[in-house]
């Protein structure tokens, strides 16, 4: 099976009340627990790379793995690129094989933000990418986007039918109350999604495609685990699932998840080298992060996303 674009994912997934994993990839390990996990539930995914991946493992590489991981299984998988800082970076994963990218002008003024995301879709469009366009920001660190805690904005609602018919991107990423990273609230702090503007922006834009940034939930037992190995997450704060499992039966169509592959990952690998310090063969303690990571996919897959046997 050839890579594909989100178009079909997302009718899908808005007819059926689920949502599409958006697993962001950074190396071998990682992909192969992702489209393992998915292709043994049959659930379709998309592989994210973010600003951080391209520069750590080059783009070719990670577009080689995912021609690979699709080699390997029979589901379908999209290959995103994950916060688009500008038009040029959104170019080269479009010329380069990418079947959808995000354009991130959240930052910008409203009206260069839809200059610069129009800009994007109608060369996406004609090569035939989709393109994934934002309004709001979130609070937290991911790669090079970093947004202080208490200069996040929600997304208004007021402004997303204006935005989506100007610049012409096919989903939209708004701000309800998700943040970049593990840390992501205060102790004590109770998170909260803000699902009347999801409401709303639905009624303003029906059956259109939504997207969740921040989404992870920092599992309790692996944090646990690399506490008991080392580790100082004992802050780590992440959205309940509930909450996120109520947005994937409404208007959400794709949720990204990041933060919980990598503590899955690296609770494999301290776990692994703390009952075998004399070890230093990759293979041995990189086949028990991988698993781990695999175990995060699966859960998510059945608990968050609702994805099981869609493919």
């Amino acid at each position: 099976m050839a890579l594909v674009t989100t178009t079909e994912m997302f009718k899908k997934a808005y007819e059926g009340g689920y949502a599409v994993g958006a697993f962001n990839v950074n190396n071998m390990e990682i992909v192969q627990a992702i489209t393992e996990a998915a292709d043994e539930l049959r659930s379709p995914i998309i592989l994210q790379c973010s600003a951080g991946a391209r520069k750590y493992a080059k783009h070719s590489y990670l577009v080689h793995l995912v021609q690979a991981a699709i080699e390997e299984t029979n589901i379908p998988i999209a290959l995103h690129l994950d916060h688009g800082a500008d038009f040029e970076i959104c170019k080269q994963c479009i010329d380069g094989g990418f079947t959808s990218v995000m354009i991130d002008g959240s930052h910008l003024p409203y009206e260069e933000n839809i200059e610069l995301s129009k800009r994007v879709a109608d060369y996406a469009h004609e090569r035939g990418c989709v393109v994934e366009g934002e309004l709001g920001t979130l609070a937290g660190i991911e790669d090079d986007v970093v947004v202080e805690a208490g200069h996040e904005s929600y997304t208004q609602p007021e402004q997303v039918e204006d935005f989506v018919k100007r610049t012409g991107v096919d989903s939209l990423a708004i701000a309800i109350g998700t943040s970049h990273g593990a840390f992501k609230f205060k102790p004590g702090q109770k998170p909260q999604l803000r699902f009347d503007i999801l409401d709303e922006v639905s009624k303003r834009l029906p059956g259109f495609p939504i997207v969740l940034h921040g989404a992870s939930s920092v599992l309790p037992n692996y944090v646990d685990i690399i506490n008991a190995n080392g580790g100082a997450m004992k802050d780590a704060i992440g959205i309940p699932e509930d909450m996120l499992r109520q947005a994937a039966r409404s208007a959400v169509c794709k949720i990204n998840i990041d933060s919980d592959l990598r503590l899955g990952l690296t609770a494999g690998i301290r776990e692994h080298m703390f009952a075998h310090p004399d070890h230093f063969d990759p293979r041995q303690y990189l086949t028990t992060g991988r698993a781990y990571c695999k175990e995060v996919v699966a859960h998510k897959i059945k608990t968050v996303l609702g994805s099981e046997g869609k493919a």
